[in-house]
């Protein structure tokens, strides 16, 4: 994993929102031996070209790359999505694939590229809107988000994914108060969802309403199926408002004591 970068290169009030707006580039990102290690797939022994059998179907050759895309080998699960592609040219499927999976290897343009190609295909497909959407927040213009995030909301505007999206860009942009309104209209059609969860408590933080921010994620975060994420995610804002002890405490859960004096450096100023 990549070390610890300090959240000091950005404003604090102009993260980049993702699945978790903050992106929590503290020394959440110096986890050790958090991702499992990837499944190297060899698409070519699977395929038929070597005489033991007939070419894979489009079906079997989405799930082996789904299968190799889970296991972090993101190469051979382009690779396999790509020969999908040229199975079924019609389905956006394959497309949302290869850029949700170029989106994991840090190709953003590339992937913006794969989402419009799903779209040429169903300019109303709910997850290449939102792909799309995800792609432009990782250029750094989250402004570009909110054409296809809009269409997607009024074909489904329910879709926690979407809302969760929505609220990010109103965080981004300094209106906090509207972020919360989508992350609680997103938490009402999926009860519980880490992800919502973790958005609404940074919003509440970024909103300086640390007590209710606790009280939003603690659940969660402690729970035994908690990530180090969101432990670490709660630890920051135990920092931001000042309880440092505390945050040292849920940062020693998960990282060395190098990553948590450095964290708690970071809270202090």
């Amino acid at each position: 994993m990549a070390e610890a970068s300090g959240v000091n290169r950005h404003e604090f009030r102009r993260f980049r929102p993702g699945i978790i707006f903050f992106t929590i580039t503290l020394a959440v990102t110096a986890l050790v031996g958090c991702q499992p290690s990837p499944l190297h797939l060899d698409p070519l022994s699977v395929n038929g070209r070597d005489g033991g059998g007939p070419p894979v179907s489009y079906g079997a050759l989405m799930r082996i790359g789904d299968a190799a895309r889970a296991s972090g080998d993101y190469s051979n699960a382009l690779t396999v999505f790509r020969r999908a592609a040229e199975i079924d040219i019609r389905s956006p499927d394959p497309f949302v694939a290869i850029g949700d999976t170029l989106i994991a290897l840090g190709d953003v343009n590339e992937a913006i590229l794969a989402y419009n190609s799903a779209l040429a295909r169903d300019g109303a497909y709910p997850p290449a809107l939102q792909g799309l959407a995800k792609a432009y927040i990782e250029t750094g213009r989250p402004e570009l988000t909110l054409v296809p995030l809009n269409q997607g909301l009024a074909l489904n505007p329910d879709n926690p994914k979407l809302l969760e999206l929505r609220g990010a860009i109103e965080d981004a942009e300094g209106r906090h108060q509207q972020a919360q309104v989508y992350y609680h209209q997103g938490l009402q059609h999926a009860p519980g969802d880490p992800a919502l969860t973790v958005n609404l408590a940074l919003s509440l933080a970024l909103s300086s309403n640390y007590q209710n921010a606790v009280a939003v994620l603690q659940p969660i975060a402690m729970a035994p199926s908690g990530t180090a994420q969101e432990r670490q995610t709660l630890a920051l804002i135990y920092g931001l408002q000042g309880s440092t002890a505390e945050a040292a405490r849920l940062g020693r859960i998960d990282l060395d004591a190098v990553a948590v004096e450095h964290n708690l450096a970071y809270y202090q100023t």
